[in-house]
Formats: C-alpha cells, sequence, structure tokens
C-alpha cells in the first residue's frame, strides 16, 4: 500500500536540499513535480522543478479534475497532478509530495492517512538571512516571502511532525528516520531492534514532542513589529 507523505515549509527554509537529498537515499520513493503558471527562475528547468504551463493549459486541468490538490499563490496557479499518486501506486513505491500549506490542508482531506511533516527555519533571522543569500529575490519578494512564512508557520499543529532545519546532516537523519518509521509502523510485523531505535528516533520530531521545541521560533516572528521593510540599496 503506498504511503503518501506531505512536507511543507515557508520559503528558504531548505526544504528542497532536504527532499533532494532524502531522495538519494531513501528507494522505493516517489516525488511529485509540481505544475505551476509562473515563470522559470534561474537555472530552473521544465519537468525538473516544476512542470511550466500557461495559465489556460492549468485551468484546463482544474476542468478536467487531473490534480489532487491546487492553490492560487501571489497570482500564480501551483498544484499536484494526480497522475502521480496513480504512477506510484502501480510501482508499488510511496509517494513524496513537497507542497504548501493550502496544498496540504486539502491532501489530508482527500488522503486522511497521509503523514505530514513541517520544516522550520531555526528562527526569523536565519531564514531572513537564507532568502537574501539565495539572491533570487528582490527587497519586496524577500519581505513578502517573511510575511508569508509568519502566517504558514502559525499552521504548524496542523502536522504530524516538525523538522527544524538547523544543521543539514541531522536534519537530513531526522526526515530518512520519519519516511522509514511511517513504512515500519504500517507494515503490520514485529520490529526488530535497529528499527524500533528508528522509530524512537522520528517520533522525537512528532508535534507533541515538538512544542517547547517550537515556542522560540514562533516567538522570533511574533517579536518583529509590524511587516518587514526593505532595505534601501546601497
Amino acid at each position: 500500500m503506498t504511503t503518501v507523505y506531505i512536507i511543507s515549509a515557508p520559503s528558504g527554509s531548505g526544504k528542497s536540499t532536504l527532499v533532494n537529498e532524502v531522495r538519494k537515499i531513501v528507494s522505493g520513493l516517489d516525488f511529485s513535480i509540481s505544475y505551476t503558471t509562473r515563470a522559470p527562475r534561474g537555472s530552473e528547468q521544465n519537468g525538473r522543478e516544476y512542470f511550466f504551463v500557461s495559465r489556460a493549459e492549468f485551468e484546463d486541468m482544474i476542468r478536467n479534475d487531473e490534480f489532487l490538490e491546487h492553490a492560487d499563490v501571489f497570482g500564480n496557479y501551483y498544484g499536484t497532478a494526480r497522475r502521480f499518486l496513480r504512477e506510484a501506486q502501480a510501482h508499488g513505491d510511496d509517494l513524496l509530495l513537497d507542497i504548501d500549506v493550502q496544498g496540504a490542508e486539502q491532501i489530508k482531506k482527500r488522503i486522511p492517512a497521509a503523514a505530514s511533516i513541517f520544516v522550520l527555519p531555526p528562527n526569523r533571522e536565519k531564514l531572513e538571512w537564507r532568502l537574501r543569500n539565495r539572491g533570487l529575490d528582490s527587497e519586496a519578494v524577500i519581505c513578502r516571502r517573511l510575511d508569508t512564512a509568519r502566517r504558514e508557520i502559525e499552521n504548524y499543529d496542523k502536522y504530524d511532525y516538525i523538522l527544524v532545519n538547523d544543521r543539514l546532516e541531522q536534519s537530513i537523519d531526522q526526515l530518512k528516520a520519519i519516511l522509514l518509521s511511517e513504512r515500519l509502523r504500517r507494515s503490520g510485523r514485529p520490529l526488530t531492534n535497529d528499527e524500533q531505535e528508528k522509530v524512537a528516533l522520528a517520533d522525537r520530531n512528532r508535534l507533541e514532542n515538538m512544542r517547547t521545541r517550537i515556542q522560540p521560533i514562533l516567538d522570533s516572528f511574533r517579536d518583529t513589529p509590524g511587516h518587514c521593510q526593505p532595505k534601501a540599496a546601497l
């Protein structure tokens, strides 16, 4: 039976890096590439980061009920095609969905058994540093992303697992443990000692075990008065 994993995060939290790394080390894991109507950025390629389609094409897919979820984000459509789930089921693989908070909520309604993971930055300051350091966005867009992140992280308690992406190698190990532990739980067989250790590692990231760790992160966003102010050009 195919297990569906949902992974969400504010832009700049390092989610894409985590997903790319864990896909190299976890077998039997299909990945859905989202469709979008926005233009490619930088070195992005069609069919690698996204499927880039016109607004008319996307709306045809909506009318034909081809999406598991879709949303309008900052004036552009994003969506996950149903075909990825069908293909994973045909292969006997699990499916990892890299989607935003809106999409995650839609998937949970359609597939209540899906395991959901929310990736958080260690604090607002670190997130802002990452957004600026990657050099992809204008000052206005960075401010908008920070404001969106502040709203998105308020949804953390809708997820099964919380992963604070502070140290990359550790975060990769934690994400791997979460994916494998869900497989083990759903296998219905007795677990070996090694497998029980994997489940225990994943359980440290369960929502109920992460609330104390999360609070300072939430506070770092709430303690910033008003909206981000774009920095003047030098």
